[in-house]
């Protein structure tokens, strides 16, 4: 086990690289911060490196390093600094499956972060990202998934093509819109079905309003005039869970 006390030590300053874009994607990989995720990962096997404080008892089945408090706020996206760091490989893709939750365009961390954990909890298989949707790797969004995005396969690609391809094999794709939608309690099972969530301002664009087969929506007390995004995508998967 090695101590690293220094912020200019090369290995430091490649884990300072992979606080960008870019550099997640060109190595695949990406920081994580505090001991529930680290756990979180570990479970998942996608662990490479702990980066604990030095003088910390932390201990676990992988390759340990040991740092100082300058190196750790070096390394942490957030004010309080937290007393351990973790580097994680991003996920190989999995089968899609059947149940599927497309994200088109998504841009508030918080939101994509709640979407993801109702996604685990109410049984959908793949979370599919347009390439516009806020980065998933974002410090923010991995905070606010408490984990859970460690444990569903989410996938990245561009979206028409991609309905396209799932109408073709015989995926039923919900939109979400009030005008001429159906609200989601009187839909009918489906074994395979893909929900369509849209951005937060604009909803779905026109484009892909144009490849649904149906649109849902939740009735609510016409005195609000929407639902936060996270909100209606959670109460939407329970319903369809439980159909």
């Amino acid at each position: 086990m090695e101590n690293i006390t220094s912020v200019n030590n090369n290995h430091i300053k490649e884990l300072c690289k992979l606080k960008e874009k870019k550099y997640r994607d060109n190595t695949n990989k990406y920081l994580i911060e505090g001991e529930h995720l680290i756990y979180e990962a570990y479970k998942e096997g996608i662990l490479i490196e702990v980066l604990p404080l030095i003088g910390d008892d932390f201990s676990m089945d992988s390759r340990i390093t040991f740092i100082s408090k300058e190196v750790m706020k070096k390394l942490s996206s957030t004010d309080s600094i937290p007393n351990v760091i973790g580097v994680c490989s991003k996920k190989e893709e999995g089968a899609i499956g059947n149940k599927l939750l497309i994200l088109e365009d998504i841009q508030d961390p918080g939101n994509l972060g709640t979407i993801i954990r109702s996604s685990l909890a109410f049984g959908i298989d793949t979370i599919v990202l347009s390439t516009k949707t806020v980065d998933l790797y974002n410090p923010k969004v991995i905070r606010s998934t408490q984990g859970m995005m460690f444990h569903i396969n989410i996938i990245v690609r561009d979206l028409i093509p991609f309905i396209k391809d799932l109408k073709s094999n015989n995926y039923t794709i919900y939109g979400t819109k009030v005008d001429n939608g159906i609200n989601v309690k009187d839909i009918e099972k489906k074994d395979k079905y893909a929900l369509i969530i849209g951005n937060e301002g604009n909803g779905m664009s026109s484009e892909i309003e144009l490849l649904c087969d149906k649109n849902l929506y939740i009735a609510i007390d016409n005195r609000v005039e929407s639902l936060n995004a996270a909100v209606a995508a959670s109460i939407l998967l329970y319903e369809m869970r439980n159909k």
